[in-house]
């Protein structure tokens, strides 16, 4: 008998589903996840061709309770408003948009004043996006490492800006949290790349709204260890993203088992949100449907 791969199991269901559900054969929604998986917009576009709100629609009806999106600041106020308006209504959770702090920066790793008032500035903005959308997480990338310094310095250098942070964001009941990146593959030259330096810089501004965002896709590559960092840093973490590796896509089409790394999320108590900051492997209203169903596959349904 030939044997069937892990891939073609998934491809399988993924038609399977899409022509049940994508092509709108079955009026039923789907149930809720177990664990509140987040996609952001451009995932289903092909799926839900009206645009924003016609995607919030989508995915909620097959059975996505959040959502984020690093490009909320950039949209027009009125689309934002209406955004959040269709997300209270549909009782989707909205998880992280960008406060477009700076990848390439020296920032977070400098005493560099102008480049402190300037994310200060970015953070003050994000936070009335995230009001109206009624966002509780903004993301802040750490920029560059500045080799002017020794690393404990930079460390010092990060902390007293994100105190001086903190200041602006706890009235309105907003949490940064602080995302380490991969230098190995996507972002050469990344101040922080693992999420214990996050643990570390968190812990010392010793603050509940300054927090880790561990993304697993980037942990995996800086080196691994998933489900321990998780329990070790489990304090420290506010905000959880995922895509599997190599390539950045579902779950499912690479290495990391996420159907244990999620058992283990619900195991723990984790009710936060999973934002999907990754690809689709496939194209197309096929690719969307396999991308739901990698989700339905890793989920810790009825265990």
């Amino acid at each position: 008998m030939k044997s069937v791969s892990r891939r073609q199991i998934i491809a399988t269901g993924a038609a399977v589903f899409s022509g049940s559900l994508l092509q709108g054969e079955s009026e039923k929604k789907a149930p809720p996840f177990t664990l509140k998986y987040a996609p952001h917009f451009g995932m289903f576009r092909n799926s839900a061709p009206g645009g924003t709100l016609d995607e919030l629609k989508f995915a909620y009806d097959h059975g996505f309770r959040a959502w984020e999106d690093n490009g909320m600041s950039a949209r027009p106020v009125e689309e934002q408003v209406e955004i959040g308006k269709l997300m209270e209504k549909l009782g989707i959770q909205m998880g992280v948009i960008s406060a477009k702090t700076g990848i390439k920066e020296l920032n977070f790793s400098s005493n560099d004043k102008a480049a402190h008032e300037l994310v200060l500035e970015n953070i003050k903005t994000a936070v009335e996006t995230a009001k109206r959308v009624n966002a509780g997480y903004m993301t802040l990338v750490s920029g560059q490492v500045d080799p002017r310094w020794s690393r404990e310095m930079q460390y010092a250098n990060c902390i007293d800006l994100l105190r001086r942070a903190v200041e602006i964001v706890e009235p309105h009941d907003i949490t940064m949290v602080m995302e380490p990146l991969n230098r190995f593959k996507n972002h050469p030259g990344s101040f922080l790349q693992t999420v214990t330096e996050g643990y570390l810089i968190c812990k010392a501004v010793d603050h509940p709204n300054c927090k880790v965002l561990y993304d697993l896709y980037h942990q995996q590559i800086a080196g691994g260890n998933l489900i321990p960092l998780f329990d070790l840093c489990r304090d420290q973490i506010g905000y959880l993203q995922v895509g599997d590796n190599p390539g950045r896509k579902e779950p499912g089409t690479g290495e990391i088992n996420y159907k244990n790394v999620f058992r283990h999320l619900l195991n723990e108590g984790y009710d936060g949100i999973i934002g999907m900051e990754h690809g689709n492997f496939g194209k197309g209203l096929a690719g969307e449907g396999d991308v739901i169903q990698a989700y339905r596959n890793a989920d810790p349904a009825g265990e």
